[in-house]
């Protein structure tokens, strides 16, 4: 039998390698292809391109002859459903059979490219290479016979998702515009925000396979160069398949990996990155998500709202504090309730510490298992939530939180008290979006030592967060720096928000650079 297994194993595994030694072949053909060039014989490269796409079922090869004031053959090749077909016959079909020009230019690809196409970009080509990158683009590829030159046109016209309000960052007051699926879409929308050639946008390709475009945003005069040199570096290090969304990017260029805290910034709203941008902060863009990278990315940040700059400054500083309220009683109510009930009785009122033995009578579980109990209920619920379509959200979360939750207390499986506190966290824990992951770990990391050692486990759980904090740095830039430094100036947009005549100065990682209409 274990001869047998042996076997089978061995042919699994020299089945997985010859797949994999295939997959590896297939890469290295389509590298080699770099080196290759035109032949400039329109039968040769037609096959050239067909034996390529041998098993591409939406390429689309038509041929065209011209035979009026100058006559020549030539090829239009494309990827249907991925160009503008209005483009594609009045801008360059139409345009080659009704040519009345005679040929005055010295090839037969600039006299194309100069008098008879109409299109809004036009670039020549000659390395094959180079064309697979334009088709699979959405371009439209003009092969001429007796040429070594093709001509890419820029016919692009596939469908996209409108521009709508982001669904997860709904404001109140303010824009309601949201970034696409399409990368050129999203750079336009950040270039209405601001409309100064200052804005610089450089573009990168990630991926072995999915050659995924990145667009890297910054102003040239606000952005720190080694900030945005160390990130093309890291960038340009990416060895992956795919790149499909901008977490692919996040978790490969972030500082510390292993953090419960993110070190890069998130968003899908254009105005939100305008406004990083003009604070010196760098924006990545990946075509084919509308999710945009912010870096660097400060602590404080987590506690900021869309909305904040949308409202008045009082009424945005009221909601900064409660957030950063929440995110204390979301990690730390559970923790303190099971030190005070099972180790400190003595530091709770009378009254209280009775109300809540009364209430404990009956419970089968100790107040430790209790606790992680409803904690990871409560994350389940939560998480279908989510999930789950809308029509039937609402009636889960009314089923789950009042019909599940009430029957367990009079069941006596949960005690009322635990109810409460874990509600209380659960909800706190809403307010804070942007911390989700790290409240859900610090929360099971001080229940478990409050559990073992009291509050001098509580104490010591937030100590190692504290020094963990201190210690993050993202892209060179120290995590905390905006609240290391006591003067109004460092503090004006973290625990409050200044109004706009005291916010005089950018943040601290910027050296501060006065905001002014006069600067220069």
């Amino acid at each position: 039998m274990i001869i047998i297994l042996q076997i089978v194993k061995k042919s699994i595994l020299g089945l997985l390698a010859v797949i994999i030694d295939l997959g590896d072949k297939m890469y290295a053909t389509v590298k080699e292809l770099e080196n290759i060039t035109l032949s400039g014989d329109l039968e040769k490269d037609i096959a050239l391109f067909k034996n390529i796409f041998k098993k591409e079922a939406i390429l689309r090869v038509k041929r065209v002859k011209v035979r009026n004031t100058v006559s020549f053959d030539c090829a239009i090749m494309y990827f249907d459903g991925m160009v503008d077909s209005n483009q594609l016959n009045e801008g360059i079909i139409k345009s080659l059979i009704t040519v009345d020009r005679q040929n005055d230019s010295p090839t037969l690809a600039d006299f194309i490219e100069t008098q008879i196409l109409f299109a809004r970009d036009i670039k020549k080509q000659t390395k094959v290479s180079d064309i697979l990158n334009g088709i699979m683009f959405g371009e439209t590829i003009l092969l001429i016979d007796k040429s070594k030159e093709a001509l890419a046109v820029d016919t692009k016209g596939f469908s996209m998702r409108g521009i709508n309000e982001p669904q997860d960052e709904r404001v109140l007051q303010g824009p309601r515009e949201g970034f696409v699926e399409n990368g050129l879409s999203n750079i336009a929308l950040i270039r209405r925000k601001l409309q100064t050639p200052d804005l610089c946008c450089e573009v990168m390709r990630v991926g072995k396979r999915s050659n995924t475009m990145i667009f890297i945003c910054y102003l040239e005069s606000l952005a720190n160069p080694k900030t945005v040199r160390k990130l093309k570096e890291k960038i340009s290090k990416i060895n992956i398949d795919g790149i499909l969304d901008t977490n692919y990017i996040a978790e490969n260029i972030r500082d510390s990996k292993y953090s419960v805290f993110k070190t890069t910034g998130s968003t899908e709203r254009p105005d939100v990155v305008a406004a990083k941008l003009l604070e010196g902060r760098i924006a990545v863009v990946v075509n084919g998500t509308p999710v945009v990278l912010t870096l660097p990315f400060l602590f404080s940040e987590n506690f900021q709202s869309d909305e904040d700059y949308y409202l008045n400054f009082l009424v945005s500083s009221v909601g900064r504090i409660l957030r950063f309220f929440s995110f204390f009683l979301a990690v730390s109510i559970p923790a303190i309730f099971i030190a005070l009930s099972s180790f400190h009785r003595e530091l709770l009122p009378t009254a209280l510490a009775v109300s809540v033995s009364s209430l404990r009578g009956g419970v089968p579980f100790a107040p430790l298992t209790e606790c992680l109990i409803m904690i990871f209920v409560f994350e389940i619920l939560k998480e279908t939530g989510v999930r789950m379509p809308q029509s039937l959200g609402h009636a889960l979360s009314i089923v789950g939180g009042l019909v599940v939750g009430q029957a367990a207390v009079e069941a006596r499986i949960i005690s009322t008290p635990m109810l409460i506190v874990i509600a209380l966290s659960g909800i706190a824990g809403l307010m804070i979006p942007r911390l989700r992951g790290a409240v859900f770990y610090l929360r099971l990391l001080y229940v478990f030592l409050s559990a073992v050692l009291g509050l001098w486990g509580f104490f010591v759980g937030v100590s190692i967060t504290i020094i963990h904090i201190l210690s993050l740095e993202s892209f060179g830039v120290d995590y905390t720096i905006s609240l290391k430094r006591a003067d109004f100036q460092s503090l004006k947009d973290t625990f409050w928000r200044a109004s706009w005549r005291d916010m005089m100065k950018r943040p601290a990682f910027n050296h501060n650079i006065i905001r002014s209409r006069k600067e220069k």
